[in-house]
């Protein structure tokens, strides 16, 4: 299996990475979504945390990734006896995917030569567990966008199409990319996202130096390369794993969720959901630092990575969503 660019090689991008890590933590958080500038690494972030993490267990011969004990599968008489592993799934949703292949449908081959009416499993089903990718989301035809949402928010695909009544988990972290000068999310889709990322090509000289030294050595030995990044990678990898065993025990105290409240208040966040991810988003950020108590610099940091994408525009205000939020909480934190 050829080697991935080490997650933790990777030069800058400190935000998008930060916000990875949290929903590779508690992946109820909704996924991530990231705005930016071509060729920035966007894709290379989400595979190298996927090829980053341990293999997970399966059950034999399952086509749904299903967890040993895990309660419904559509296939159980597929399952073989004996435990086995696999990867961290990562599946790159392509654009002109069709309804059929995202969620499943009958599978035609078997239908005509031996009269059986079977499901064949669709990405969502290959994304469960894992991370479901999507490049340009913003030019993904808008029902796809809708039903992915909503499958990534309830956990489970549910099909009732062609005499077939199909239901199966479906959870993922899902990610998707674009850039905003090819066209915008709807609003109400944008939000359905946990975390809102924008990356930007980097201005500094030397970062941009080192950025095609790594790719470079990448290139011509990526072995070694991943050799040579294998320590800082396990010590991710531990980070993550303590982050997921501490994340139940994670208080958030009164004061703090107060703070939450008064700043979605304050940007004028829609809705309660912005609340909620940033309350979750903290206790996982809490988490990945190996804190069991939350505080507010733990609600600042992830902030503007849970309500930027959640503001109404203001024809008045014609300063950018994140220097809001930063403004808001100036206010807020000082007094």
């Amino acid at each position: 299996m050829p080697a991935s660019f080490p997650f933790s090689a990777i030069v800058g991008q400190d935000e998008m990475k930060l916000a990875l890590l949290i929903a590779a933590v508690d992946a109820r958080i909704g996924g991530v979504m990231v705005f930016g500038d071509r060729g920035t690494g966007k894709s290379t972030a989400v595979r190298a945390l996927a090829a980053l993490l341990p293999p997970m267990p399966v059950v034999a011969g399952c086509r749904y990734n299903c967890a040993p004990g895990q309660a419904v599968c559509p296939t159980p008489e597929t399952h073989r006896v004996g435990k086995a592993t696999a990867p961290v799934p990562f599946v790159d949703l392509p654009l002109g995917a069709t309804e059929d292949r995202v969620v499943g449908a009958l599978d035609l081959e078997k239908a005509l030569a031996h009269g059986e009416k079977a499901f064949e499993p669709g990405l969502l089903a290959r994304a469960h567990r894992g991370f479901l990718y999507i490049d340009e989301i913003n030019l993904l035809e808008d029902h796809i966008v809708d039903l992915l949402l909503d499958v990534a928010a309830s956990g489970e695909n549910v099909v009732e199409r062609e005499g077939l009544s199909v239901r199966h988990a479906a959870r993922f972290v899902l990610v998707g990319s674009g850039n905003p000068e090819e066209g915008e999310l709807r609003p109400q889709l944008l939000d359905r996202f946990g975390l809102s990322v924008e990356v930007r090509t980097p201005q500094d000289l030397k970062q941009r130096v080192e950025i095609l030294k790594r790719c470079d050595a990448f290139e011509r030995t990526p072995d070694a390369f991943a050799e040579e990044w294998a320590k800082a990678e396990r010590k991710t990898l531990k980070r993550i794993a303590k982050g997921k065993d501490l994340l139940a025990r994670v208080t958030m105290p009164d004061a703090v969720l107060t703070r939450a409240s008064e700043l979605c208040m304050a940007v004028g966040a829609d809705g309660l959901r912005g609340e909620l991810t940033l309350m979750r988003s903290a206790r996982a950020l809490a988490a990945l630092e190996g804190h069991e108590t939350v505080t507010e610099s733990d609600l600042k940091r992830v902030s503007p990575l849970a309500l930027r994408h959640r503001l109404r525009r203001n024809v008045l205000d014609e300063t950018g969503s994140t220097t809001r939020i930063e403004r808001a909480m100036d206010s807020l934190f000082a007094a």
